[in-house]
C-alpha cells in the first residue's frame, strides 16, 4: 500500500468511525444539542485565557481573545437563540398554492448533511472553523475537522471543551495536520466540504471532491478594496487602514489592500498614515507567502510607485505602495502581508472600474457621508461592505459571510451558515382532489386552465371557457361506493 493509499484509507476510516458515533447525535432533539453549546459557551467563559494560550506564539494573548475566542463564544449563542426558528418544519399553508393542487399540504424540512469535513485556515485557526464546527454539530452533523499546520492545539482544546460539555465521543474528530491528509478527506466521500484557505487551495479541493459530488463550501481569498468618497474623515480612514495592517500581522482575508481615493485627497491620507506606520510592528510572514509578494513589490515600484518600506530580517513591516495603478499585480493577487496599495483615481465610477480588475470579491469598505457611502456599497460587487470602518463589523455573528468570483462560493456563519450545513427535503401530502388519476389528455383543458389562472381580461375569460368545454368532453368516471 502506498502513502496516498494508506493516507486515503486512514481518512475514510475515521468517516466512518464519524458516522457511526453521529447517528445518535443526528437523532437527538435540537434542544438536546443545543445544550452542548450552552454548556460549552460557558465552559469558554471560564476558560478564556486558557485557551486562548493555545495561540500565543502567534499574536498577543489579547489579541487572540478578541478575535478568536470572543467570536465562536457569540456564534454558540447565536445558536442557541435562533437555530430553533432556523432549523423548524416550515409548513406551507393554502396562501400561493396553485388552484389544481387544492387538497395538498406541503412541508420543507431541514435535515443535517451528515459528516462534513472542516478544512482549517492558518492565519484564524481557531475563529474560523470553530464556527463552523458549532454550526455542523447544531444542526446535527457528525465532523471530521482538519487543521492547518500548527492549528492543532487550539482545536482540540475546543473539542475538549465541548466533550467535557457534553458532546458524544466521535462525533467530532480531528484530523492530522498534513497537507496530504487534506487532499485525501477532499476524496473521501464525505457529505459537505467546508474549506477556508486560498483560491489555489479551493481549485484543487473541488478537484479532488468531483469524483464524490461532494457539495462545498469555499470561503477563499480576498484583495479587499476601500473607497474613500469626498467628505471622508481622512484620521478615521488611516487609523482604519492602520488597524487593518497590523491585525493578525494582516494576514486577515478581509483585510484593506487597494485603497481608492480622490487624487486631490491622496496626499493627505499617505501623510495621515505614515505617521501611523512606525507604531505598527512587523508581521511574521511565511516563506511562502513572502516569496510571492517580493517580486509584486518589485513589479509595483518598477511601475512607478512609492513604496514606504520592505521585509527585512525582522520580518514585513506596514508597507504602503503609494501611487499604485490598477494594472499592477499586487492589485490583483491574494496577499496575507501588511501590505496596502493607494490608488488615486478622478471620482468613484473610475474606482469601481478599476476595483473590478480584480478577480476577487471578498469584502469592501467606503468612507465617507453614509447616504453616499450606502448608495455606493450597492454598486461594489463584494460579499461584504462595511461603512465607515474595516474588518471589525463582520464579526457579528448575525452576518452570512462569503465571497464571489475566485474569492469562493457559498456562506458561513449567521442564519445562512447554519442551513448551509443542512439538506433539504419536502414532504407532500394529497387528501383529497386527485384528479389527475381521471383525466383524459386535453389539449384544450390544459391550455383553458393556464389562460384561465395566469391571463387576463379577455385570455382569461378565453380560458374559462375553453376549460368549461374541455370540461364536458372529460368521461364520466363512476366509482364504486366504499
Amino acid at each position: 500500500m502506498d502513502a496516498i493509499t494508506e493516507r486515503l484509507a486512514a481518512v475514510t476510516a475515521a468517516l466512518d468511525a464519524a458516522r457511526q458515533a453521529g447517528a445518535g447525535w443526528r437523532g437527538a432533539a435540537l434542544r438536546e444539542r443545543l445544550a452542548v453549546l450552552r454548556r460549552a459557551r460557558r465552559l469558554i467563559a471560564t476558560r478564556a485565557i486558557a485557551l486562548a494560550a493555545t495561540l500565543e506564539d502567534r499574536r498577543p494573548v489579547t489579541d487572540t481573545l478578541m478575535a478568536e475566542v470572543l467570536p465562536v463564544a457569540d456564534a454558540a449563542r447565536f445558536l442557541e437563540r435562533e437555530a430553533p426558528a432556523l432549523l423548524a418544519p416550515r409548513r406551507l399553508g393554502r396562501r400561493g398554492r396553485p388552484l389544481w393542487l387544492a387538497g395538498t399540504q406541503a412541508t420543507v424540512l431541514r435535515e443535517p448533511c451528515g459528516v462534513v469535513l472542516i478544512l482549517a485556515p492558518s492565519n484564524y485557526p481557531l475563529m474560523l472553523p470553530g464556527v463552523q464546527i458549532l454550526q455542523a454539530l447544531a444542526a446535527g452533523n457528525a465532523v471530521c475537522a482538519k487543521p492547518a499546520p500548527g492549528g492543532t492545539a487550539p482545536l482540540a482544546a475546543l473539542a475538549s471543551l465541548l466533550q467535557e460539555a457534553g458532546l458524544p465521543l466521535g462525533v467530532l474528530t480531528l484530523l492530522d495536520e498534513d497537507a496530504k491528509t487534506g487532499a485525501a478527506a477532499s476524496r473521501a466521500g464525505f457529505d459537505r466540504i467546508v474549506l477556508t484557505g486560498a483560491a489555489a487551495t479551493g481549485q484543487a479541493v473541488l478537484r479532488a471532491a468531483a469524483d464524490n459530488l461532494t457539495p462545498c463550501t469555499m470561503e477563499l481569498s480576498g484583495n479587499d478594496p476601500v473607497f474613500v468618497l469626498p467628505g471622508a474623515e481622512i484620521d478615521l480612514v488611516a487609523r482604519c487602514l492602520a488597524y487593518g495592517l497590523r491585525l493578525n500581522g494582516g494576514a486577515t482575508c478581509i483585510a484593506p489592500r487597494r485603497v481608492f481615493v480622490p487624487r486631490e485627497t491622496a496626499p493627505s491620507l499617505e501623510s495621515a498614515l505614515a505617521a501611523l506606520l512606525p507604531g505598527i510592528p512587523p508581521a511574521l510572514v511565511d516563506a511562502g507567502p513572502l516569496a510571492r509578494l517580493l517580486p509584486l513589490l518589485d513589479d509595483a515600484a518598477a511601475r512607478g510607485a512609492r513604496l514606504s518600506g520592505r521585509p527585512g530580517p525582522d520580518g514585513v513591516p506596514p508597507i504602503v505602495v503609494a501611487g499604485a495603478s490598477p494594472e499592477m499585480a499586487l492589485l490583483q493577487a491574494d496577499l496575507m502581508a501588511p501590505v496596502l496599495a493607494i490608488v488615486p483615481v478622478a471620482d468613484m465610477a473610475e474606482a469601481l472600474v478599476a476595483a473590478g480588475r480584480c478577480p476577487y470579491a471578498l469584502g469592501a469598505a467606503v468612507f465617507g457621508p453614509e447616504a453616499a457611502a450606502l448608495a455606493l456599497a450597492g454598486r461594489i460587487a463584494a460579499g461584504s461592505v462595511v461603512i465607515n470602518d474595516v474588518i471589525v463589523p463582520t464579526a457579528d455573528p448575525r452576518l452570512p459571510f462569503g465571497g464571489r468570483g475566485r474569492s469562493g462560493f457559498g456562506l458561513t456563519r449567521g442564519a445562512e451558515g447554519l442551513l448551509e450545513m443542512t439538506v433539504v427535503k419536502t414532504v407532500g401530502v394529497r387528501r383529497a382532489f386527485r384528479l389527475h388519476l381521471d383525466y383524459v389528455p386535453d389539449v384544450g383543458l390544459a391550455a383553458g386552465m393556464i389562460a384561465a389562472l395566469h391571463g387576463t381580461g379577455a385570455t382569461r375569460m378565453a380560458g374559462l371557457r375553453s376549460m368549461m368545454a374541455a370540461s364536458r368532453r372529460q368521461p364520466k368516471v363512476r366509482r364504486r361506493a366504499p
